[in-house]
């Protein structure tokens, strides 16, 4: 039995943590239950909170769209932002990727007067589900409402942070704010943190028992999204997601995302590359995979399963750092960089904005080719190496 309890925990066993408001709008997603799995909104309202809307983030309030998507379950198609939660029979808002004005009406529209996020974060910048709550407590600053986050474990644990902060030129909806890639933080603690910026009235339902060195240990995983099926996942995600701003496959499409990376045209140095690199717990096995959807679908694709021998020294974001320089080393004449054209308009480069700079991006182009020796990894300009957490 776990000893930790979550801010959603706490709620339902005392709802005067939340004493004041009269009509709550509960930003959520399949995360947010309690340990015994049971769903956070029906929890909410048996024990007697006013909960009157949902609201959904990237995947959907069910989980079920795919990265980039929402679900807009509404009866008149997109365009319409309501539906129904059949379980609850609560209105629910899709906020994924709306924000300003356009936010700001979702919220007016749902007449609640106060904003609740439970949702479980993985512990990477890029991932969106923070920057939902980031957008929704601007709009609750403007709006005059009060904002609390229900908080929960951070997967990676709270001791490390890893990898550079974003420049804050390069803000975009996969990092808002200028954290490290691999930022260490509860959902909560980053809410404090970006909220000396934004002012809102916030209130966090804080953890009790959770260590900093711990992740989920003896909380049941739900998967946070639909490429997001185990810890392990979440695990190498700070580093293997780098991938997802290049033409090279990070494993969606298939039953090992992220922990698969590949390309058509790799063949057996990449692995034995990597190997030589002797990077801190984690070895990597030659392997073939084919893609069911998305990048090289039906294509037979080379590349590497990542293993993680040892999570206490492992440092996905070292490791995908490396690994993207050895793949552009190998092949440079077929390695291509994907296009934010569809994210931002201020940056070119997708992995501009995951990294949260240029400078992977240049790093990696000024490399050459492999030769006949594997490169040392590379720590790119602008690396914040890793270490204790230090937020002033």
């Amino acid at each position: 039995m776990s000893l930790v309890r979550t801010g959603l925990e706490r709620l339902v066993a005392k709802p005067t943590l939340l004493a004041g408001s009269s009509r709550i709008g509960l930003i959520t997603n399949p995360t947010g239950v309690l340990p015994d799995l049971t769903p956070g909104p029906a929890a909410l309202l048996a024990a007697g909170l006013p909960l009157t809307a949902l609201f959904s983030p990237e995947h959907g309030l069910r989980g079920t769209a795919q990265a980039g998507f929402g679900e807009s379950g509404g009866p008149n198609g997109a365009d319409d932002p309501g539906g129904f939660d059949p379980a609850t029979g609560l209105p629910v808002f899709d906020a994924y990727l709306k924000e300003g004005p356009a936010l700001d009406a979702l919220v007016a529209s749902a007449r609640v007067d106060t904003l609740l996020f439970d949702i479980a974060d993985v512990g990477t910048r890029f991932y969106t589900y923070v920057w939902t709550m980031y957008d929704l407590m601007e709009s609750a600053a403007r709006l005059g409402l009060r904002f609390a986050v229900l908080d929960r474990p951070n997967p990676l644990g709270g001791t490390i942070a890893e990898g550079p902060l974003l420049d804050p030129g390069h803000a975009s909806f996969v990092g808002r704010a200028p954290i490290p890639v691999r930022h260490g933080l509860t959902a909560g603690e980053l809410a404090g943190y970006v909220n000396r910026d934004l002012g809102a009235d916030l209130h966090v339902v804080e953890l009790e028992g959770w260590r900093r060195h711990d992740g989920t240990d003896g909380l049941p995983w739900v998967m946070p999204s639909v490429n997001m099926p185990t810890p392990d996942t979440a695990l190498v995600y700070p580093g293997t997601a780098l991938f997802e701003g290049t033409n090279l496959s990070e494993g969606r499409g298939t039953t090992k995302p992220f922990e698969l990376v590949g390309a058509p045209w790799l063949d057996e140095r990449f692995a034995g590359c990597l190997n030589a690199m002797d990077l801190p717990g984690v070895r990597f096995r030659d392997t073939w995979f084919t893609p069911a959807f998305h990048k090289h679908a039906g294509t037979p694709v080379r590349g590497v399963q990542v293993h993680v021998t040892d999570p206490e020294v492992f440092r996905p974001v070292l490791t995908g750092a490396a690994m993207l320089h050895l793949a552009h080393r190998l092949a440079p004449e077929r390695f291509t960089w994907q296009g934010a054209e569809e994210i931002t308009s201020g940056a070119s480069h997708f992995v501009d904005l995951l990294w949260g700079s240029a400078d992977l991006r240049r790093s990696v182009e000024a490399g050459g080719a492999a030769g006949d020796l594997c490169p040392p990894p590379a720590h790119p300009r602008g690396w914040a190496g890793d270490g204790t957490l230090l937020y002033a």
